[in-house]
C-alpha cells in the first residue's frame, strides 16, 4: 500500500521508537526470539541454543525481553526449580518480522559479503 499524505514525525514518539528498536534489535534478543517461537525453553536450553552467548548477558536479555512484554518467566517450584520462558503473544507477534529479516540476510549474504570485501578493499 502506498502512501500518499505526509508521515508527520513526532521527536517524543520517534525516541520512544528508538528506544524499543535498540531493545529487541539485538543480535542476542533475535535469537533468542527465534528459539522461542516453536515452543517454551529453560534457561539451560536457551544457552545451549544461543552460540557463544554468556550467562550473564542471557540474564539480561531475557529480563530485558520480560520488561517489554515480549517473553514470560514461569517458575514451577520444585527441586531444583524449574524456570521456562515463552514468548507472549506480543512476542510471537514479533518473531514473523525477525524471521522476515533473517531470511532476507541468508538470501542476500554472498552479496553483502561481496560489498564488504570491495568496501574493504578500498579503505
Amino acid at each position: 500500500m502506498e502512501r500518499t499524505d505526509p508521515i508527520i514525525h513526532n521527536t517524543a514518539d520517534c525516541l520512544r521508537v528508538s528506544r524499543v528498536l535498540s531493545s529487541i534489535a539485538g543480535k542476542w534478543s533475535v535469537l533468542v526470539i527465534m528459539l522461542l517461537r516453536e515452543q517454551s525453553m529453560r534457561f539451560g536450553e536457551l544457552k545451549r541454543g544461543v552460540e557463544g552467548i554468556s550467562q550473564r548477558m542471557l540474564t539480561l536479555t531475557l529480563r530485558n525481553l520480560e520488561r517489554d512484554g515480549l517473553v514470560t518467566r514461569t517458575v514451577t517450584p520444585s527441586v531444583p526449580r524449574r524456570v521456562d520462558y515463552e514468548l507472549t503473544e506480543l512476542g510471537h507477534s514479533l518473531a514473523e518480522p525477525i524471521q522476515a529479516v533473517g531470511l532476507w540476510a541468508f538470501c542476500h549474504l554472498t552479496q553483502i559479503e561481496d560489498a564488504q570485501t570491495l568496501y574493504d578493499a578500498r579503505a
